[in-house]
């Protein structure tokens, strides 16, 4: 995947008064192979059948000389503003070509009093990146992106200190002083433009932080600053990406009972630019692993709809993820995809974090899905229970761990007559992951930590408002509502439980009735009601007959954590 995400070379063309011409291009075009070697390789008894292909491959654009290129990027002036994409064999060019609109420079000889209009040397360039043919759609979407804010910040450049006619000049020199010099010898002009032209530098460190880090963080001229991140290198996990199409589903989902864990919290500030927004800034400081997103804006006297898209920003360019806030509750578990070498660098780093502590042992407490509250001890001092807390954000930060949530699922047995239950909603499935074999509802005591997701009921509650008075014929038409989009065997079968007889609890089962989908966790349900954890089981437990309890990852955030299947 790395071979279809990274940019096989950076190409700057012009057009103008002298013609097409290639400015630079980077890597540099590699010196053909004598026929000797390229013999030897092909008569290894492990060479491929296909050697051609993959040379051709690995080579890439080297096939195409600079003339061809600056005729086939060099687009014309009609194109110009739009996005260029041309494919040739197993190369995919694309850019974003810019017309340049010089202000027209007026000259007045002494000789000639005639005023003379004195016409720009290049007409338009080109940013181009040289792509694999096959790469992603999306891959191709961010390379135009990058390709257009260069284009952007080089436009404005030229317009106040014609500054890319300035560099244009000096690696044309170049590349004519290395023809002369050489007599004909095929030599690559762009390895002596490299230390003498800031710009040439510029597209080196794009076209190597595109390679590596994904993040490209220029200053063209020295002055404007050009950000770019390539979210294919910057969200991997293991050996896969998240697509940006999942990322942007996922933010898109994301609620005011989830928080934002900081992937660096002591390197964020510090990478930030200058004239970033004071209020990422406060949310920044603010962060906090056990505070979800509504508390944080009130922390940081912010709007809600202001964190939501700072988080965005942060999570787009890698520096969090998102999550559920850290309370004994949470239910945590191995990641399958977590690295438990006993001697990997991550098991180092934990030692150098947490003296005393080494990871392994750590990671085999939460072999089987366990609580944070089992990990609580009446007898240890507060400043070790900070400790897990710490430990388990280390681990979640380097998506070590998975949480596991609660769904509830109606599932009414079957009448005699009937030939298998009703599945208009199977909860087989779920964001695309198969979801554990149900358990068993049996819920104990609840802990000291009951509430401690609660904060407000959600603005759009659609429940039916409960009036008090029990058997208030008002009461009963309220919950026939509810359940009317049953089938009549489904309700039969609801009102024979015997909880079903208390009014109150089946007002409350009624009004629950459209969570019980396997769509919502218990932490949404108690978020979006205003309910504490114990009165949710409790119901659950009286009604269990006809719900059936699953624990899985929340969908919204699973992407965060593991792979996608």
């Amino acid at each position: 995947s790395g071979e279809k995400t990274s940019p096989i070379s950076v190409i700057l063309v012009s057009s103008g008064s002298r013609g097409n011409r290639l400015l630079f291009r980077y890597p540099f075009q590699r010196v053909t192979e004598c026929p000797a070697s390229l013999a030897a390789k092909q008569r290894s008894r492990y060479a491929l059948n296909t050697t051609g292909d993959v040379v051709e491959d690995q080579d890439g654009d080297s096939r195409f000389s600079d003339i061809i290129l600056a005729t086939i990027l060099a687009t014309k002036s009609d194109i110009c503003g739009k996005k260029f994409e041309l494919k040739i064999d197993n190369v995919r060019f694309v850019g974003h070509p810019t017309l340049l609109q010089h202000p027209p420079v007026i000259q007045v000889s002494k000789t000639d009093p005639s005023p003379k209009r004195e016409m720009p040397t290049m007409i338009l360039f080109n940013v181009v990146f040289a792509l694999r043919a096959n790469a992603d759609p999306s891959v191709i979407s961010c390379m135009h992106n990058l390709s257009r804010r260069l284009a952007i910040a080089l436009q404005h450049e030229e317009r106040r200190c014609q500054y890319l006619t300035r560099e244009a000049k000096l690696m044309l020199a170049i590349q004519e002083e290395i023809t002369t010099e050489t007599d004909g010898n095929p030599q690559s002009p762009f390895r002596q433009i490299l230390p003498k032209c800031k710009l040439a530098r510029d597209l080196k460190e794009a076209y190597d932080s595109l390679c590596t880090t994904g993040v490209v963080r220029l200053h063209i001229n020295n002055w404007l600053e050009v950000s770019f991140c390539l979210p294919h290198k910057i969200h991997r996990i293991g050996g896969s990406y998240i697509p940006p199409e999942a990322l942007e589903q996922s933010l898109k989902a994301i609620r005011p009972y989830h928080t934002l864990l900081l992937l660096e919290s002591e390197k964020t500030l510090s990478q930030l630019p200058l004239d970033c927004s004071p209020a990422m800034v406060r949310l920044i400081k603010t962060c906090s692993a056990v505070k979800n997103l509504q508390q944080l804006a009130q922390d940081a006297d912010l709007a809600l709809l202001q964190i939501f898209q700072i988080a965005a920003h942060l999570v787009y360019w890698g520096k969090a993820i998102i999550i559920y806030p850290l309370c004994e509750n949470n239910v945590y578990m191995l990641s399958p995809h977590a690295n438990i070498c006993l001697y990997s660098s991550l098991a180092q780093q934990f030692s150098q974090q947490f003296p005393g502590h080494d990871l392994p042992t750590m990671l085999a407490k939460f072999s089987l899905p366990v609580s944070l509250a089992e990990f609580r001890n009446p007898l240890e001092a507060p400043a070790q229970e900070a400790q897990l807390i710490q430990m388990v954000v280390w681990m979640l930060q380097r998506r070590l761990l998975i949480q596991l949530h609660t769904y509830v699922c109606l599932m009414v047995p079957p009448s005699e007559d009937e030939p298998s239950a009703r599945d208009e909603d199977p909860p087989i499935r779920v964001g695309g992951r198969s979801l554990s074999t149900p358990s068993a509802l049996s819920f104990g005591s609840p802990t000291s930590s009951d509430d401690m997701t609660l904060t407000s009921p959600s603005m759009d509650n659609s429940s039916a408002e409960l009036l008090p008075g029990g058997d208030s014929p008002l009461n009963k038409r309220i919950t026939e509502t509810l359940l009317a989009s049953l089938s009549e065997h489904e309700r039969q079968v609801i009102l024979s439980i015997p909880a079903a007889q208390n009014p109150e609890d089946l007002r409350m089962f009624a009004r629950l009735l459209h969570y019980f989908r396997g769509h919502h966790h218990l932490e949404e349900i108690m978020y979006n009601e205003n309910m504490r954890r114990s009165h949710l089981k409790t119901l659950f437990d009286k009604f269990r007959s006809v719900l059936v309890v699953t624990n899985h990852e929340d969908p919204v955030i699973s992407i965060f954590q593991s792979p996608m299947d």
